[in-house]
């Protein structure tokens, strides 16, 4: 016999089957490994908003920015529920879209998560499946606040700002103190109360560190704002304008001292509205 095909089921983020030449060559075939609920240990519970998808694989984002990414399967039970007391309706796995606040409860398969159940309301569906299509009629209510969404923030004169708020963080973190949260729902409170209100979250960084890990750091600390604003706030995503981490760059204070770099620390929340909509 030339050669042999041997299926070897890996981590879900590399799964694949390798077909072996024993004279030259080998060739990797991907694909999904195949997992036997039964034989698999609990996992932890997850709780986040479906930040990236890929085939059988989702990654959760969770409020205070850490992700887990989980493989879903045939087996996988995806429910959906009307509210705190309302009944569940089962559905697929083509409803798990991308800006979807969901509820996984995991199974442990060595290092990697494979989901048992994936649960969600139906209100936050219709949220993410509308950002999703985008289309004219599903957004009319919010035309002006939406073309606003579309892109990044291109010229701040296009837009009045109503008010600029500032969490901060520990060093080299960027889970979300308890003051902080209560101070986002402030915020998020008082700008819902604002006509065509818009939300720009910024991220930055004190100097400590590379230039590529106080990016990564800044974009980390916007995107933990995000999530709680949304998931806990319920601030509405199609509100919310792309936000951006600017690492170390406009510090509020001196680098040179610690006072100083605390200050700097922080995620800015700026509230706006539209000159075109805007009424003094």
């Amino acid at each position: 016999m030339a050669g042999a095909v041997v299926a070897q089921p890996q981590d879900p983020a590399t799964a694949g089957a390798t077909q072996q030449d024993a004279g030259r060559s080998s060739i990797t075939v991907y694909g999904t490994a195949e997992y036997d609920p039964a034989a698999l240990a609990p996992g932890p519970e997850v709780k986040g908003i479906i930040s990236a998808r890929s085939g059988q694989r989702i990654k959760v984002t969770a409020p205070d920015g850490t992700s887990s990414v989980i493989t879903l399967t045939d087996a996988t039970k995806v429910k959906a529920s009307s509210g705190l007391f309302g009944s569940r309706g089962k559905q697929d796995l083509s409803a798990l879209l991308n800006g979807l606040p969901v509820t996984v409860k995991t199974l442990q398969a060595g290092n990697a998560l494979v989901a048992s159940q994936v649960t969600y309301r139906n209100n936050d569906y219709k949220t993410a499946a509308m950002i999703r299509t985008g289309t004219a009629q599903q957004f009319e209510e919010q035309a002006a606040a939406t073309e606003a969404l579309r892109g990044r923030l291109g010229d701040i004169d296009k837009y009045n700002i109503k008010s600029t708020s500032n969490v901060y963080f520990d060093t080299g973190k960027w889970a979300l103190s308890p003051a902080a949260r209560a101070d986002l729902c402030r915020v998020a409170q008082a700008a819902e109360a604002q006509e065509n209100a818009l939300m720009l979250v910024v991220g930055y960084t004190d100097s400590v560190g590379s230039d590529d890990y106080n990016q990564v750091l800044s974009e980390k600390r916007a995107g933990a704002v995000i999530n709680y604003l949304q998931q806990a706030c319920k601030w509405k995503p199609y509100r919310m304008l792309t936000p951006t981490g600017m690492a170390k760059a406009d510090p509020l204070a001196s680098n040179d001292t610690e006072e100083g770099k605390a200050q700097n620390r922080r995620v800015s929340i700026n509230v706006l509205v539209s000159k075109s909509v805007d009424v003094e």
